[in-house]
């Protein structure tokens, strides 16, 4: 295991994520982990586009290789307490899709 135990990424780049308000999910998480006195554990990072735009925001947790999707301050909430500080990936919330990039369609 490397220094930290788990590993956030949050998008807050690329072309859609900056537009559905990712930053509040970003502080969201980092607040929680800060605040819960996670910070020496568990490591939340900005990221820049993760290739799933239109799905966002898009958070993705590892080791457990777990990406969320549409995630707004209330499913960060949910991250934050049953994934990042219990330990458990939240299955409702998991994004499944296949390898590689899934950007929607543009209108």
């Amino acid at each position: 295991m490397g220094q930290y135990q788990r590993h956030v990424f949050v998008c807050t780049g690329g072309k859609t994520c900056t537009g559905q308000d990712s930053a509040a999910t970003f502080a969201l998480l980092k607040d929680r982990v800060r605040d819960a006195g996670l910070a020496p554990h568990v490591r939340v990072n900005h990221s820049g586009c993760l290739g799933q735009c239109g799905h966002g925001p898009m958070v993705v947790v590892y080791p457990e290789d777990a990406w969320y999707d549409g995630v707004t301050v209330e499913k960060a909430e949910r991250i934050f307490t049953e994934h990042l500080r219990d330990g458990v990936p939240v299955e409702a919330l998991l994004y499944v899709a296949p390898p590689g990039e899934n950007k929607l369609p543009k209108v």
